[in-house]
């Protein structure tokens, strides 16, 4: 599915040429992506490349050339099931990083990280976080209705961003520990019983992730097909296409210089990007 009409070799000679820190972080976070992948695989989890690794795997055959992340997604019940997994993993070079192992760290989206090493996240809270090291990220969809995922979001994220701009740590994490209490424990419940309500059986990223205008349909998504990333095999929806098109319409048109730039991440890849600005 790769699109033959971008001139990749240009795309990657400008965002991420060999040798670039841009591109040393990318085949970093691939070999971290192949571990998950294995341990996915020896105990039967289902999971699929998704957002913008699905997209530069359709579009660029791997990366997305300014792309400094990796995004994979399982069902909710596998991705409890990859959580009880890493609460017994032992590693020295790897680490999981949840609500459950590191309290400034308030996604419901998980990271399975390096425990060497820093990365600059761009912004505020990452500077808190127990764990800096390169990751992959990896989100969870649930049966639930837009409108619950909305008012969900809304609610954990306006609560919780509030907390990040707390530099004391003996006021900051009490706090972000009652609002996770009142969210998880009473609000998000109550939404869930009300995303049951859902006609058209489409799935979201679960209760206060955010992004809630991205739907899922298990019927784009199941049986899995397997898509070349980066020249590796990985599980993609069985309607890349369809997929794709729910999150970001036409996604084969490449976007603006500036919507590239606001999309990177780390400070330091956009002034490799673009040099230092004044």
């Amino acid at each position: 599915m790769e699109n033959h009409n971008i001139d990749n070799n240009a795309l990657r000679a400008k965002y991420n040429p060999d040798g670039s820190a841009m591109r040393r972080n990318q085949l970093e976070i691939l070999e971290i992506l192949k571990v998950v992948a294995d341990i996915c695989d020896k105990n039967d989890i289902k999971w699929w490349l998704c957002s913008g690794t699905l997209l530069g795997s359709a579009r660029h055959g791997g990366f997305i050339p300014w792309d400094d992340d990796i995004d994979i997604v399982m069902l909710k019940e596998d991705f409890k099931r990859f959580n009880r997994l890493m609460r017994e993993m032992k590693s020295d070079e790897y680490v999981y990083q949840s609500m459950a192992t590191d309290i400034d760290y308030v996604y419901r989206f998980s990271k399975f990280r390096k425990r060497k090493g820093e990365i600059d996240e761009g912004h505020r809270r990452s500077h808190y976080y127990k764990y800096k090291g390169p990751f992959i990220d990896i989100f969870a969809i649930e049966r639930t209705s837009r409108f619950a995922a909305r008012a969900s979001s809304i609610i954990y994220n306006n609560l919780q961003h509030l907390t990040s701009y707390i530099r004391w740590s003996w006021l900051r994490r009490p706090l972000i520990a009652l609002i996770n209490l009142l969210c998880y424990g009473i609000i998000i419940p109550l939404l869930r019983l009300v995303g049951l309500i859902n006609p058209t059986g489409e799935y979201h990223y679960l209760l206060g992730s955010g992004w809630a205008r991205n739907t899922f349909f298990v019927e784009e998504i199941f049986p899995l097909s397997c898509a070349k990333f980066e020249g590796v095999e990985f599980p993609v929806p069985k309607d890349t296409n369809a997929y794709l098109t729910h999150l970001y319409g036409d996604w084969r048109k490449l976007p603006t210089d500036a919507q590239i730039r606001s999309a990177i991440h780390c400070p330091a890849y956009i002034e490799e990007i673009y040099g230092k600005q004044e």
